[in-house]
């Protein structure tokens, strides 16, 4: 029995309950579908329609003279797949009839379950009636009807029913469920799997809220049944008021449709189509919309398919284009913008699996959904190759591992590249006398060239053509040498030096000028690239020369409490300015880096990284992640600053001047909330800049969800630009009655 506050709460939501009912007869009219499952077919077990009636019962009598079998006493009774059970039945051989006593139950093939105050049943129990009849269908479905005709065990004919799949109140069952359909009659048509009601009443908490002169949903067993889906509605600044009525479609057993038209009150009307196909080695799956906008046609398509050709290789391909970057923004279409991307991805490719290796062969190119990017500045690759592999131990106790690649970056407006690479790693670790563990490494990246238009982004290069080859071979040698102390109630602490030296050629400031670059665009310097051969993401820009790297790693664990730190720099012989302007890597001395986390326990989580200057002691880079709460309060906190954006500094040729946005610091923080009680979820989020002072977005949601019902509300609002716009909001409301159907309204 749910508390009275939580009744108080829901009085106040199933007025919306009821307002998002009366929107979803006048819209749908009759009918309603099951989509968006797994696509599976169902199956139906031939049923053997001549198989004799066998059973068990404590006590057997016969009266020879009205040829009557009474059986009593937990009695069992089966045939054609129909089980019966009893206190008392009493077979009637004179005309094949069964009538049955006392805590009926009948079990269909299909795993239904009726009850009944008294039943007779004919034909094998495919036609009989029932009075006071109850079943418990799938999916937590309750239906109760005051009696019912079986016909064929195909079609049930209730009269004065009840239907929901909400728990009673176990402190009072006859107080009513949170929601249920009540009719004059209905149908259960058993083999189409689907119940259609006359003269049907919604009912929340037992008060009518909507009237369905016909109505019908699907068997709650059914996972894919073609029909009306319920509408969503709402209002948006770009389209104005709009409705969207879904129709899904199943084609066969591997394939289905849903089929979405809209009405906008701005723009006209759009048509959503979502295919879905599955074979036996893959899928296939494509999504289509087309509409006007601005009085020209407009419309996006995407297309994916995966497949298994063995338990080696796979391959597949992926189809995304958009008329338009507005049409995606007022259309509210975002799975489009789901994480920031502001780019469509489109691709194919073939990749396999071995033992120890992996290889792959793939073409991609992009399209652009934002004005202030071009699509003439995206590339074309095609096509990339990649190979991986990792050795098993050698004869000396090392491993070698290979990575090996090629691609062609084409540009309309930048610069072309191929390149084909190598990479070789031998390493062997040991330990020492003293328990420090050693660990010797080989490495050499190598890599052809040939480019053009290198004056163009994102080189800025003074030259036009390149075609040259580098290779660069390094020695590393690590120690780590942990010292741990057990001091019993006080837990146990580490202290753990790690050194490192490289010896390799110095590469020198002309990689800047004569080396493309494609996959080192982004630098930032942290402990977690303290220790390596090259700290850019790719090998177009290498580091080289005599260096070494230390660090200083400590950690305290304390009956589950663990405090875990360390604290770092790096050391060259020469100065490297191919390093980008405020790195930290330029100078013979780094920046210092370091990392800290503190979790005394499950309710507390902290982690701190940071960069601070090595001469002013200012700090240049600081990350913080915090997590505090339990379930049913639980508050997140995120800060990220660095001095400069690494992401701009290859938009303009260099030097980049004073106010170029590459020097314009990255100052953001982030703050949320959640809160998990019974069956309620609460989350809220924003997100603030703080170079700037904007806001850039804020959200919440909010849910609840039991047995029967789920009401999903959404809030979000985004301040930045997208295309010129001045931001935007959604809202989201959404109903679901379980097992017949959701009501969606949206405004965005």
């Amino acid at each position: 029995m749910r508390p009275a506050w939580n009744i108080a709460a829901w009085k106040i939501w199933r007025l919306a309950a009821g307002l998002a009912l009366v929107l979803m007869v006048l819209t749908t009219g009759p009918g309603a579908a099951v989509a968006q499952r797994p696509l599976a077919g169902i199956s139906h077990q031939p049923l053997e329609q001549n198989q004799p009636v066998t059973f068990l019962a404590d006590r057997v009598e016969y009266d020879q003279q009205h040829a009557l079998v009474i059986a009593t006493g937990h009695v069992e009774a089966w045939q054609n797949g129909h089980v019966l059970r009893a206190d008392r039945i009493v077979f009637d051989r004179n005309t094949d009839v069964a009538a049955a006593t006392g805590n009926v139950q009948l079990l269909e093939p299909d795993g239904e379950v009726m009850f009944s105050d008294y039943a007779e049943l004919a034909e094998g129990m495919r036609d009989g009636v029932l009075r006071g009849m109850s079943a418990i269908l799938a999916e937590n479905g309750r239906l109760a009807a005051n009696g019912a005709r079986r016909t064929d065990g195909k079609i049930n004919e209730l009269s004065k029913l009840v239907y929901s799949t909400c728990n009673l109140c176990a402190e009072d069952p006859t107080r009513p469920p949170l929601w249920q359909l009540r009719a004059l009659s209905a149908v259960h048509d058993v083999e189409n799997k689907r119940i259609e009601y006359q003269d049907a009443l919604m009912e929340i908490y037992g008060i009518p809220v909507a009237y369905f002169p016909y109505f019908w949903h699907p068997d709650p067993s059914v996972k894919r049944q073609s029909g009306m889906l319920i509408p969503s509605a709402g209002i948006s600044s770009h389209l104005g008021a709009f409705v969207a009525v879904p129709y899904y479609w199943v084609i066969d057993d591997q394939s289905d449709m849903t089929v979405t038209p809209m009405l906008t009150s701005k723009e006209g009307p759009q048509i959503d189509l979502d295919y879905r196909y599955r074979f036996n080695a893959g899928s296939l799956l494509f999504n289509g919309s087309f509409s006007e906008l601005n009085g020209k046609p407009a419309g996006t398509v995407d297309l994916k398919g995966r497949f298994a050709y063995d338990d080696t290789w796979r391959y597949g391909f992926d189809f995304s284009r958009a008329s338009s970057g507005n049409y995606v923004r007022d259309f509210g279409l975002g799975r489009y913008l789901d994480g920031g991307s502001t780019v469509l991805t489109s691709q194919a490719f073939v990749e396999g699996f071995g033992e120890g290796s992996y290889t792959r062969l793939e073409t991609k190119f992009y399209q652009s959904i934002n004005t202030t990017t071009p699509d003439s500045t995206l590339p074309v690759v095609a096509p990339h190759y990649v190979f991986s592999y990792f050795g098993q131990p050698d004869q000396l106790g090392g491993r070698l591992s290979l990575d090996a690649g090629a691609f062609n970056v084409m540009r309309t407006d930048g610069t072309n590249t191929r390149r084909a690479n190598l990479t070789l790693n031998w390493e062997r670790p040991f330990t020492g006398q003293l328990g420090e563990l050693w660990k010797i490494t080989l490495h050499g990246d190598s890599a052809a060239y040939d480019a053009s238009h290198m004056y163009a982004q994102p080189n800025f290069s003074p030259v036009n053509k390149i075609d040259t080859a580098r290779a660069q071979p390094q020695i590393a040698v690590d120690m780590r040498w942990p010292f741990i102390r057990d001091s019993g109630v006080w837990g146990s602490q580490l202290i753990e030096p790690i050194t490192q030296v490289i010896l390799a050629p110095q590469v020198g400031n002309s990689q800047l000028t004569r080396i493309p670059n494609e996959d080192s665009l982004d630098l930032e310097f942290t402990d977690a690239n303290l220790f390596g051969f090259n700290r850019f993401s790719g090998i177009d820009r290498m580091e080289g020369g005599a260096r070494a790297n230390a660090a200083l790693h400590g950690a305290w664990y304390l009956n589950g409490t663990t405090f875990d730190a360390v604290i770092g720099q790096a050391y060259r012989v020469a100065r490297d300015d191919s390093m980008p302007v405020g790195s930290g890597l330029r100078d013979t001395v780094s920046d210092v880096v370091g990392r800290a986390s503190f979790t005394p326990n499950k309710w507390l989580d902290l982690t701190y990284r940071t960069r601070i200057d090595k001469d002013s002691g200012a700090i240049r880079m600081a990350d913080t992640l915090a997590s505090v709460g339990a379930e049913q309060l639980r508050l997140t906190a995120g800060y990220i600053y660095t001095t400069y954006n690494p992401y701009n500094m290859f938009s303009q040729a260099p030097p980049l001047p004073a106010n170029s946005t590459y020097y314009v610091p990255r100052d953001e923080i982030t703050l949320g909330a959640s809160s998990k009680f019974d069956q309620y979820k609460v989350s809220a989020y924003v997100r603030q800049d703080l170079a700037t002072g904007r806001l850039v977005t804020v959200g919440a949601n909010a849910a609840y969800e039991d047995e029967c019902f789920i009401l999903q509300m959404l809030f979000y609002r985004r301040y930045t630009s997208f295309n010129g716009d001045s931001g935007s909001s959604t809202i989201m409301l959404q109903v679901t009655f379980k097992s017949i159907g959701q009501f969606g309204y949206r405004a965005m």
